[in-house]
């Protein structure tokens, strides 16, 4: 087994060079540039100095890739436009990459980076289309406008559909675009450049931390600033410079073990696994969800081959990348740390609240987002909820507590459980007896989850038991330690 995915290492090192003229059935190294990209680079090589350079720079340029092998394309495709003589496409998609990288390209197919572009018919997305936005941005592709909120935000992680326009041209509203989920004018879903940004595409980027903080930070998925925050990120930024990260060989454990990555752990390649470019295959729980779920249950939602992979074997890859550097019991107790606080946030906050939602529904007003207890609740699981998880998958203590668990239990308490009260009060005078009823029932759940063992606390009703047991541990702590 050990020796296969080394092999697959090798393959993977020389697979650019190897398969650069695979689409035209030559399997050997080319000896020279093309024709074709010869003559396009006499050009660029003034007008656009810098894409020159950044080429020159790339494994493309040693292995004899131009800019033709990339961008060309035939008479009838959607994009295509002719330059000079030649037809090619502004956009390289992953269909066109995946000439070459096929290995690459069918594993970022089969995951959630590639579908990134389906949130555009989702509550975030409405957010931005409706509640911030409006449709004065208007385009020859959206006659009728589109939010500019959406399009340089959502749109600018997730991915846009590039629309092509009559002349050929690419709507502006669509592009420039680089989400990780674009939508191309050739059907495929996704965008290398996301990660590796032309047209250098440089190894040592893509494994580089920052290189996923365009997309995976701010209030709802701070993984970067938990990075930062964890002890991996502060080994990471002490030990940069030593890691190697520029070699083609790149192996945790063999070539590099002071610090991981994001691609480290998510993708790179240990002793035992290949390079995947499915980042799912290494995750136990889908955090994403108000209530999370195993990675298999999102992945046959969208149809995914992944959806045959259990979470434990998941689990298993991820934990072939910690035993590089750490031991099986570190690696153990640390998942048993991170479903512990899955299970707290799930049980106290999330199954309640979540049931609490669904019985206030029918005594708030019908738009989405025109109730305060709306956005209460978004923010609850979508934010604060998140970030608990995430923090706690990524050992971000700070985020774990501070920002997650500590924020989720004070908007619980003092605006969630407050507005539903208010809510009860003001539909009790209804004429409504529809309302009356659901107001009742809305009320009964409130009582039952403020009456439970986690919550009770908050109308000062603590287990004497338990409020015995707490003042006799903290009178022992003062006493040890206050001298």
């Amino acid at each position: 087994m050990r020796i296969r995915a080394r092999l697959s290492q090798i393959a993977l090192i020389l697979g650019v060079a190897l398969a650069t003229h695979a689409a035209t059935g030559d399997a050997t190294i080319p000896t020279r540039l093309s024709n074709e990209s010869a003559e396009c680079i006499k050009c660029h090589k003034e007008t656009d100095r810098g894409i020159y350079e950044q080429w020159g720079d790339s494994r493309h340029f040693r292995a004899h890739v131009g800019c033709y092998e990339c961008h060309r394309a035939a008479k009838d495709d959607t994009d295509a436009f002719e330059h000079f003589g030649t037809f090619v496409a502004t956009i390289v998609s992953p269909k066109d990459c995946g000439q070459c990288h096929e290995t690459e390209v069918e594993q970022f197919d089969a995951s959630h980076h590639s579908k990134g572009a389906r949130i555009l018919g989702s509550l975030d997305n409405r957010l931005a289309e409706v509640v911030e936005g409006n449709n004065a941005f208007v385009t020859e592709g959206f006659p009728h406008g589109v939010s500019a909120a959406a399009v340089s935000g959502c749109w600018q992680c997730h991915g846009s559909v590039v629309k092509v326009l009559e002349d050929g041209r690419l709507d502006p509203a669509t592009w420039p675009n680089t989400g990780i989920g674009r939508i191309n004018p050739d059907g495929s879903e996704g965008s290398c450049s996301a990660c590796h940004a032309r047209h250098t595409f440089s190894a040592e980027q893509a494994r580089h931390p920052d290189n996923c903080g365009k997309c995976h930070m701010g209030p709802d998925h701070p993984q970067k600033e938990i990075y930062y925050e964890s002890k991996h990120g502060i080994a990471f930024l002490a030990h940069k410079d030593k890691l190697g990260m520029d070699g083609a060989k790149w192996i945790v454990g063999e070539d590099y073990f002071l610090a991981p990555t994001c691609a480290t752990c998510h993708m790179s390649a240990t002793k035992d696994q290949p390079v995947t470019h499915d980042v799912g295959m290494r995750i136990s729980w889908n955090n994403r969800p108000a209530i999370s779920i195993r990675p298999e249950q999102s992945d046959a939602k969208m149809a995914l081959p992944g959806k045959d992979v259990p979470w434990q074997k998941r689990r298993d890859n991820m934990k072939n990348v910690c035993l590089n550097c750490h031991n099986n019991q570190w690696v153990d107790n640390f998942y048993e740390q991170y479903d512990g606080l899955l299970d707290l946030y799930h049980k106290k906050f999330a199954e309640p609240g979540k049931e609490l939602m669904a019985l206030a529904k029918p005594l708030l007003r019908p738009a989405e987002f025109s109730n305060k207890l709306d956005f209460i609740w978004f923010e609850l699981w979508h934010h604060e909820g998140r970030r608990a998880r995430m923090g706690a998958s990524m050992m971000g203590p700070d985020y774990t507590h501070w920002h997650g668990t500590y924020e989720v239990a004070r908007n619980f308490y003092t605006e969630m459980v407050p507005e539903l009260e208010d809510l009860v009060r003001e539909s009790r005078h209804s004429n409504d007896p529809a309302k009356v009823k659901a107001a009742d029932a809305l009320e009964a759940k409130l009582r039952e989850v403020l009456d439970s063992r986690d919550h009770r606390w908050y109308d000062d009703n603590l287990d004497p038991a338990e409020a015995e047991r707490r003042e006799k541990a903290a009178q022992e702590f003062r006493e040890r330690y206050n001298k």
